[in-house]
């Protein structure tokens, strides 16, 4: 079967959604499927690299991380990928790649298939102005959210919801077409290394953290909607409370983590604080192995992949309680959701 896959991210960039895509490309190659990939360009020249087409894009950094606009006019990939004829095309995000994802679709006759990724209703801060910061604005977004996802689903052929918390709020958004909760794919075999013991007080003293210290370790971007602040607010109240030798092991990068370091210095935990920045991500596995323990207070998560990688590494998960993670997080077993600090 021949499958067309439309992303607005791809590698290089690092996320849940590039992740997502990278692991269902391979599998289904391995299946013996002809996979195409029609991404957006970084360099603003439209190139392709084998399977892999990237259309030229202008950067919308300023509103969103890792944001893309597709230039006004034409590619000639476009027409290449109708003449390929593909019998699926399967689109991963709502926005720019989403309007060719539908022309191809209707040109070749075949079905359009979208998993919904983003809850965007969790991402109202990005809105400029009163919109991000107010009530009022907030509840205007939430209705835009669902009549902008109700308008782009409703085009689609069918809909993959990655977990029964997405499904039910699409269910809210009165989409027409059929959600069917198919989780998203995860190579849970990276996630298996161990590390020796030696080799994990090798990187704790390449990161400054003392050797006798128990790791809490947190794994993603940092952004608003990771609630990071959370963590390090009750990662101050144990310090405050007496517990010693602990240190907060944040790996990852984002626009929020200029804030997040700023909090660390006024919650006075800086010095039991590390930042990695951006980690590799051959690298991820060796920072689930260094913790002890992986904690989120997200609320954000459609699916939560970096909790079942987490679990996959045999690092329990300590995590604000979210509908997500039904099935995930079974308190007592292999973690423990939480409401309030109490």
């Amino acid at each position: 079967m021949k499958i067309l896959i439309t992303t607005d991210w791809y590698k290089p960039i690092v996320n849940g959604v590039v992740t997502s895509v990278l692991n269902l490309k391979r599998e289904l190659e391995e299946r013996g499927h002809e996979v195409r990939v029609l991404t957006l360009s970084e360099t603003g020249a439209s190139y392709r690299d084998n399977e892999v087409y990237y259309v030229k894009s202008m950067d919308l950094g300023s509103i969103y991380p890792n944001a893309r606009a597709v230039l006004p006019y034409g590619n000639p990939f476009i027409g290449e990928l109708i003449d390929w004829e593909p019998d699926v095309v399967h689109s991963q995000c709502e926005f720019m790649t989403f309007q060719y994802a539908v022309k191809i679709s209707k040109k070749c006759g075949c079905p359009l298939l979208h998993t919904y990724h983003t809850i965007y209703e969790d991402y109202m801060h990005y809105l400029p102005g009163m919109l991000g910061r107010y009530t009022a604005g907030r509840k205007a977004g939430k209705k835009a959210v669902a009549e902008f996802s109700r308008t782009i689903l409703n085009k689609t052929d069918r809909v993959i919801a990655p977990t029964g918390k997405v499904r039910d709020i699409l269910s809210t958004y009165q989409v027409k077409p059929e959600v069917d909760v198919i989780p998203s794919g995860i190579d849970l075999g990276k996630f298996r290394r161990i590390l020796t013991q030696e080799e994990k007080e090798q990187r704790k003293e390449a990161l400054g953290i003392p050797k006798e210290n128990k790791v809490l370790v947190s794994v993603g971007r940092l952004a608003k909607e990771k609630n990071l602040e959370e963590i390090m607010e009750y990662f101050a109240r144990l310090s405050e409370e007496g517990t010693e030798h602990l240190t907060l092991l944040i790996a990852g990068d984002g626009p929020d983590r200029e804030n997040l370091e700023n909090l660390s210095k006024s919650l006075g935990i800086d010095k039991n604080v590390c930042f990695t920045g951006m980690v590799a991500p051959d690298e991820v596995w060796a920072c689930y192995q260094m913790g002890d323990i992986f904690v989120c207070a997200s609320n954000s998560e459609t699916q939560g992949i970096t909790y079942i990688e987490a679990l996959a590494s045999g690092v329990p998960a300590l995590c604000r309680k979210d509908a997500c993670l039904e099935g995930v997080i079974a308190d007592g077993c292999n973690g423990f959701q939480y409401e309030t600090y109490e």
